[in-house]
């Protein structure tokens, strides 16, 4: 999981393999897979750069 912070700065825990669409409008809009929408702080880039880490972290194996 992946934390985000909600526009109102509150901290959201998302399941990043569940993200269907994420856009910048300008604010960060993501989408989950169930249609639940969340406004968040973090840019698109930050939310790639940070499913990315975790993804280093729970497989350090994998390349």
């Amino acid at each position: 999981m992946i934390q985000l912070t909600r526009i109102n700065g509150t901290i959201l825990l998302v399941n990043e393999n569940y993200i269907e669409i994420a856009e910048e409008t300008p604010d960060t809009v993501v989408t989950m897979q169930n249609g639940h929408r969340y406004l968040v702080q973090e840019t698109i880039q930050e939310i790639i750069d940070k499913s990315a880490e975790f993804r280093r972290e729970s497989f350090p194996n994998n390349k």
